[in-house]
C-alpha cells in the first residue's frame, strides 16, 4: 500500500472552495454579494498604526531583516506584561513566543506534542484549519461533541482519553460557535488535563471581543499552569493586521525551546513589520481597540435583533458571540447544497456546518456558520431580510413561512 503525501489526508480549504462558488456569479448594484464566509476585518489598521509601520519600514533597517526566532524581545515583554495584568497571574517574556499567525502557533504545539498516531481531542463543531493540521501531522483528531449550547462535557472528555491522548484544545470564544466557555468550564477542562497529565490548548484568537468583563479564565492563577496549558493568541483580529501574520503562544520557556526548532524551519522568524505594528498597537490602541469590541458587541446584539424574522421558518441561534453567529437553518437541502445555493438565489456566502464536522456527524447537515463581523447593524438587517425571503422545500415537522 502506498503511503500519502500529507496534503492529501486532509480536505481542500474551506474558505477557498467557497470563494470558487463566485465563480461565473454576477451580482446586480441592487443586490451586491453579501460576504460572511470568513472571520477576517477587511478594513485597514487605523492610520495612526499604518504610518508607525511606514515609519519602521523607512527608518529602522533592521526591520528587513531576519529577527529572532521567537520574537521580537519588546512584544514578548508587552504580551507577558499586558496578560499578566489582564488575567491576575504571573506570565515572563520568556514564556511568550510570536509567530507567524495563531495558526501557526496551533501548529507548532502539536508538534511539539505529537508522534505519528497520537490523539488530540477537538470539541465538535471544531475550528477546520484545527482538523487539518492534525490530519497533516498523522495526529487522530477525535471528536468531542458540545451540548445544545455549544458547550462541551469534561465528563465526556475524560472517557476519550487514552494512552494516545497528548491534548484537548479549546477555542474560546468559539469558532464556529461563537460561545463563551464560562470561567468554571476552561477550569474543569484544564483540572483534567492536569490530572491526566496531557496538555490544555486554549486557542483564545477572539479574548479582546469577549462581551465578558475582564478576563475569560483564570488559569494563569495557577503558579504551575505552565506545566499544562498552551495559550494561544492572534493579532489580525484586535489590530487588524490579517496580512501581516502575528500571532503568540503563551507557553513553558522548555515547549518554547522545542517550538523554536519548528518556527526556525518553517519561517525563520516572524514578520518583523507586523511585530513592530502589533507591538505599537498594544502600546497605543488600548482606546481604539475598546470602541471595536463595543461596535463588535453591537452587532452580536443586531443578530439577537433580527432573529425574529427567521424565527416563523424554523431558523434557530445555536450560539452568537466574537465574530460568529451559528445557525440552525429549516430547509429540507442539507446545508453543503444550501450555503451554495445561496450565492445566486441571495447573494449571500457563508459556511455550512459540515465544513466544522466529521463527514459522519449529520448534525452539520443542518447547520450554518455567518462571520457578520464586517457587517455594520445595516448590513445584518440586509443578510436576514435575504435569508428570510427564501421560500425553499423545508425539513420534515419544519414550519412554512
Amino acid at each position: 500500500m502506498t503511503n500519502l503525501p500529507r496534503t492529501a489526508c486532509t480536505f481542500s480549504p474551506p474558505v477557498m472552495e467557497a470563494r470558487r462558488w463566485l465563480d461565473g456569479v454576477t451580482f446586480p448594484p441592487h443586490r451586491p454579494l453579501i460576504n460572511v464566509s470568513q472571520a477576517a476585518p477587511v478594513a485597514p489598521p487605523p492610520e495612526a498604526l499604518r504610518r508607525a509601520v511606514a515609519e519602521a519600514a523607512l527608518n529602522e533597517p533592521q526591520a528587513h531583516l531576519y529577527g529572532p526566532v521567537l520574537g521580537l524581545p519588546d512584544l514578548r515583554a508587552e504580551v507577558a506584561a499586558q496578560w499578566s495584568a489582564s488575567y491576575g497571574g504571573t506570565i515572563a517574556p520568556a514564556q511568550v513566543a510570536i509567530t507567524s499567525g495563531c495558526n501557526q502557533a496551533f501548529c507548532a504545539a502539536i508538534t511539539t506534542l505529537c508522534g505519528e498516531g497520537d490523539e488530540v481531542i477537538l470539541p465538535t463543531p471544531w475550528y477546520f484549519n484545527h482538523k487539518m493540521w492534525l490530519d497533516m501531522a498523522g495526529v487522530r483528531a477525535v471528536p468531542l461533541p458540545a451540548g445544545a449550547e455549544l458547550l462541551p462535557d469534561p465528563d465526556h472528555a475524560a472517557a476519550l482519553i487514552t494512552p494516545r491522548t497528548r491534548a484537548i484544545v479549546l477555542v474560546t470564544p468559539n469558532n464556529p460557535g461563537g460561545v463563551e466557555y464560562p470561567a468554571d468550564l476552561t477550569r474543569a477542562f484544564y483540572a483534567l488535563a492536569q490530572e491526566r497529565g496531557i496538555a490544555l490548548i486554549v486557542d483564545e484568537t477572539y479574548r479582546d471581543f469577549d462581551a465578558r468583563p475582564g478576563a475569560g479564565h483564570d488559569l494563569f492563577h495557577d503558579p504551575d499552569w505552565a506545566e499544562t496549558l498552551i495559550q494561544l493568541y492572534s493579532f489580525s483580529k484586535a489590530y487588524r493586521l490579517t496580512g501581516h501574520r502575528v500571532g503568540a503562544m503563551v507557553a513553558s520557556p522548555t515547549r518554547l525551546a522545542e517550538v523554536e526548532k519548528f518556527l526556525d524551519t518553517v519561517t525563520i522568524c516572524p514578520n518583523q513589520l507586523g511585530q513592530i505594528a502589533a507591538l505599537w498597537g498594544m502600546r497605543n490602541l488600548g482606546q481604539w481597540l475598546a470602541g471595536e469590541r463595543a461596535e463588535i458587541l453591537d452587532r452580536r446584539a443586531a443578530i439577537h435583533d433580527n432573529m425574529p424574522k427567521l424565527a416563523s421558518q424554523g431558523w434557530r441561534l445555536l450560539g452568537c458571540g466574537a465574530y460568529f453567529a451559528y445557525m440552525a437553518h429549516p430547509f429540507a437541502m442539507d446545508s453543503a447544497q444550501l450555503a451554495q445555493a445561496l450565492v445566486p438565489e441571495a447573494g449571500v456566502l457563508l459556511l455550512p456546518g459540515t465544513m466544522f464536522r466529521p463527514a459522519d456527524d449529520a448534525q452539520g447537515a443542518r447547520e450554518l456558520r455567518v462571520a457578520f463581523a464586517n457587517l455594520d447593524r445595516a448590513g445584518i438587517d440586509t443578510l436576514f431580510d435575504r435569508l428570510a425571503a427564501l421560500r425553499w422545500p423545508l425539513v420534515a415537522g419544519g414550519h412554512s413561512a
